[in-house]
């Protein structure tokens, strides 16, 4: 347990996350005797609790490779390893997100007919739903394969999420014409228009639809995806900041503040991170949530509950049929 803010902010998360998964019982990994000494304070989270001691933990800033030589020892690596022997239905970390990527691959491995795993999460729109966006800088570089493996299985997070029956896909691309992009996109997107899958593929999407909430999931590789993410955070953030600017702005500015104060409360609640906090690493066999390192307590909560809520809707069943039937079609 860790995180930019820390172990308190981890175990505040974790009680929430008993209202908002009443069926959750939580293996809380990490230093024991921390644990243990702060855990008191939340007695709902403490009565469904058990403490699974790990004395080390991986820096933000350790790579990859050297979070896999020690990783049995570490709060990430233990935690993977518990979803690995069947001791826990998911791990939610709010660590390393490279490390986290490299344990969990390794320990749980690829779903069949997956090559890479994908780095999945939603973001809001002006929808009915939110849209499932992937991947979000797990593979910096993809093939057309990739990213028709990405489709399907961001296709199955969304109709599990969403309840839809055809989830509506489109690649991110420089342009909704059929010549624009990359030949790697081109190909995907020719891939995925001659195959039969339980998605509606709509070809293109550019970025600056991304939240105009007529797709249920926008596909790209993990570069583009990672820069469209910290883009739209970082507009997001641009925008509050630049509305609290106006309304201190003068004392009329201030009134106007008192009387839309309904109206901007829905927008920051919104627009805030932590109503959308956790990424989920899809095509491991096993479920992973990746907390956002500086989420407060409700992020942190946010996160556990998707992880509870994949686990009920048997998420990875379904990506393996989906990618199983897709193959088979193939063949």
């Amino acid at each position: 347990m860790g995180g930019d803010e820390g172990l308190a902010v981890m175990l505040a998360g974790a009680a929430r996350a008993c209202v908002k998964a009443p069926e959750a019982r939580f293996l809380l990994v990490g230093d024991e005797a921390a644990i243990a000494a702060a855990l008191p304070a939340h007695p709902g989270l403490a009565e469904r609790a058990r403490v699974v001691h790990a004395p080390d933990v991986i820096s933000s800033s350790e790579r990859p490779s050297a979070a896999l030589r020690r990783a049995k020892t570490t709060s990430m690596g233990v935690a993977i390893e518990l979803v690995k022997r069947g001791e826990a239905h998911a791990a939610v970390s709010s660590g390393n997100t490279g490390a986290l990527m490299a344990i969990a691959k390794v320990a749980l491995r690829t779903l069949p007919g997956i090559d890479r795993p994908a780095l999945a999460a939603t973001m809001p729109t002006l929808g009915e739903n939110d849209v499932v966006m992937l991947d979000l800088g797990a593979n910096t570089e993809c093939d057309a394969a990739n990213l028709v493996q990405f489709a399907v299985m961001g296709a199955a997070y969304a109709r599990t999420s969403f309840d839809l029956a055809a989830p509506r896909v489109a690649l991110l691309n420089i342009g909704t014409e059929d010549m624009k992009g990359t030949d790697i996109i081109r190909e995907a997107a020719a891939a995925l228009k001659a195959a039969t899958l339980p998605l509606d593929f709509r070809g293109f999407v550019e970025g600056n639809r991304l939240s105009h909430g007529d797709l249920d999931v926008i596909v790209c590789d993990g570069f583009s995806g990672n820069i469209a993410l910290k883009t739209a955070e970082g507009t997001a953030k641009f925008v509050a900041d630049l509305l609290k600017r106006a309304f201190r702005s003068s004392l009329r500015s201030k009134l106007g503040f008192l009387i839309s104060r309904p109206a901007t409360q829905l927008l920051r609640d919104h627009l805030d991170p932590n109503n959308h906090n956790g990424a989920v690493f899809l095509g491991l066999n096993g479920v992973v949530v990746k907390s956002h390192g500086g989420a407060n307590e409700l992020g942190v909560a946010h996160a556990i509950a998707l992880a509870a809520k994949l686990v009920r809707d048997d998420l990875i069943r379904r990506i393996s049929d989906d990618l199983g039937n897709f193959e088979a079609k193939a063949a």
